[in-house]
């Protein structure tokens, strides 16, 4: 039996608080953060921070600052440019129900684990209008998030409409990110010849393909054949979808965007395989950025042969997590070394009872785990705390490459004069074990429960306010921005618009071809007739040899089955001086 608690029990109470002008928020707008490290993807060091006005003001020792600011002690502590979460999905309908987790709660979540910034994925039904869509999800977040967000759209069919909403997208309403689906058959997944669609508008845009790579056709003949056999449960989730799927998708995805010289990034990265076929990408030149799932760095695919079905269910995400327990390990490798690029939660949280919309077809469970409020804390205690990465490399692969790839640096990613005052002051001495009764998210399950991380936030300030300490979030509903990402970044289309000077494509200049033409003829079916025959065209063009023989260049094969020599032969010949004399005796 499951060991879950009613949900009540595990959801922090109270209603939302609404958002509060900033001009009533005088004890928040000027925050003077001292004694701290300062820690950037570059370079680490002991300043103090000033903020006002939701702006990084100052970064210093001895600074003069105004009066009337908060002081904050952040000594033998860590100050982090604030989370970017580039890949999640809330208040989500999936599958016959909606994701638990909301804007509202979503992000509340968010800041609680140091992330200040979200990327919502906008998931037009095919059909619907891609700007009707966007309007739809912005209008939900920009009521209730509680810190700043972006979106990307997900392309989910083509046509001239469709190119014409991505145009207007990229252009006026600060998308760069469109997301493609290889898998999900008959809802989401599209062609390989709409993906390449897809990629050339994006490029002549500026923007970047996000591809969910797995083999949709083979996704659907698997599922069926083991449904066939008996196999309803959780483990046919990932059965049904093994790594080698996700490996030649993505594979396939690169090979698409190197033909078309444009850039790809591949979301959700959770196997060796797929990330193998990436790093080796990337160390051909090809421009392809790598996301890592937390949730394949935190746990493993042995839970979906769980006896118990609700514990299993509470695992299936897709692409499905991994049976190897050295997966998580080798995905952190990839990222220390930069063959993969950043980390993302893909949020998406259904409870038991939703998930049990596919008790007796796996097939029918909802596709989704937690992570926004974990994702700095695991990658944390799997990486920096086991020495895998530094704090810089930390910093890294949960912020500033996501604001480099979708060009919001540095206002985003980044403790510096000028960046918006996102921070999470960081306890690397803290110990917190993760527990479905004590997050601020709104799921009932935690895939990380019972995990002790060693480093969590201690502090959480986004767009220049406090909204997370001492273990509670102090958060305005509302009170987040949507942040416009501009196409074109340089971390993305630098080595694009270089390739794209130096290979032009040339016609070679040379003679006009003036010689024979083969004759063929079409017969009423609109099938190509057989060759005209040697009696009719001759098999040779070139001169005989001086010496007055053929010429051994010519081909003496007739597509018709003639030969050159055919002709008509006595039935045999009798041999009276054969080559070294006529023999006169036996052999032996």
């Amino acid at each position: 039996m499951a060991h879950l608690l009613p949900q009540s029990t595990h959801v922090r109470e109270g209603m939302p608080v609404k958002k509060v002008p900033i001009h009533l928020q005088s004890s928040q707008n000027r925050i003077l953060i001292k004694g701290g490290r300062v820690v950037n993807d570059d370079q680490t060091f002991h300043a103090d921070v000033y903020i006002e006005d939701g702006t990084i003001k100052q970064v210093g020792e001895n600074l003069i600052t105004p009066g009337g600011a908060r002081v904050i002690d952040a000594k033998d502590k860590l100050v982090l440019p604030g989370g970017i979460d580039p890949h999640t999905h809330m208040q989500f309908a999936f599958m016959g129900a909606r994701s638990v987790d909301d804007f509202y709660t979503g992000t509340r979540a968010a800041v609680a684990g140091g992330t200040t910034m979200i990327i919502d994925q906008v998931m037009p039904n095919r059909l619907d209008s891609l700007l009707d869509s966007f309007e739809k999800w912005k209008s939900r977040a920009d009521e209730s998030c509680c810190c700043d967000y972006g979106l990307h759209v997900a392309v989910t069919y083509w046509t001239d409409r469709v190119a014409a909403d991505l145009e207007t997208l990229a252009k006026e309403k600060g998308v760069n990110g469109f997301k493609v689906f290889m898998a999900y058959k008959d809802l989401y997944q599209l062609s390989d010849g709409e993906l390449c669609k897809v990629v050339a508008k994006a490029k002549s845009l500026g923007a970047l393909v996000q591809v969910h790579a797995e083999n949709g056709e083979l996704i659907a003949e698997s599922e069926a054949a083991l449904l066939s056999k008996g196999v309803t449960g959780p483990e046919g989730h990932a059965l049904a979808r093994p790594e080698e799927l996700e490996a030649e998708a993505t594979n396939r995805a690169i090979t698409i965007a190197h033909t078309l010289n444009a850039p790809v990034y591949i979301e959700p990265v959770m196997s060796k395989s797929a990330a193998e076929v990436i790093a080796n990408a990337r160390r051909k030149g090809r421009v392809v950025f790598g996301e890592a799932n937390v949730a394949a760095l935190g746990t493993d695919g042995s839970h979906y042969w769980n006896k118990c079905w609700t514990h299993a269910a509470g695992h299936v995400t897709s692409p499905p997590l991994r049976a190897d327990g050295t997966t998580g390990e080798f995905l952190l490798d990839l990222l220390a070394n930069g063959d993969l690029s950043v980390t993302g939660s893909e949020h998406c949280t259904y409870n038991p009872d939703q998930k049990a919309l596919g008790k007796d077809d796996f097939t029918q469970i909802p596709h989704g785990v937690n992570g926004v409020e974990d994702r700095m804390m695991i990658i944390w205690e799997k990486a920096v705390h086991t020495g895998r990465m530094d704090a810089g490399q930390f910093v890294a692969v949960t912020s500033t490459n996501a604001a480099k790839i979708f060009n919001i640096y540095p206002r985003k990613g980044r403790v510096a004069t000028g960046s918006d005052a996102d921070i999470v002051i960081w306890d690397p001495k803290a110990v917190k074990t993760i527990s479905s009764q004590s997050h601020f998210q709104q799921g009932a399950f935690n895939i990380f429960e019972g995990t002790t991380c060693h480093g969590a936030p201690w502090m959480t300030i986004a767009g220049g306010r406090v909204v997370y300490e001492n273990g509670e979030a102090h958060v305005g509903q509302g009170s987040g921005r949507f942040v416009s990402m501009p196409c074109f970044a340089d971390h993305v289309y630098a080595k694009i618009r270089a390739r794209d000077a130096v290979r032009e494509t040339c016609p070679v200049e040379r003679e006009p071809y003036d010689g024979p033409i083969a004759a063929y003829s079409m017969d009423e079916n609109g099938y190509m007739k057989a060759p005209l025959s040697p009696s009719q065209a001759g098999f040779h063009h070139r001169p005989p040899t001086r010496s007055g023989g053929r010429n051994q260049q010519d081909s003496s094969f007739s597509l018709g089955g003639d030969q050159f020599d055919d002709k008509p032969t006595r039935s045999s010949s009798r041999i009276l001086n054969p080559p070294g004399g006529r023999s006169s005796g036996p052999l032996w």
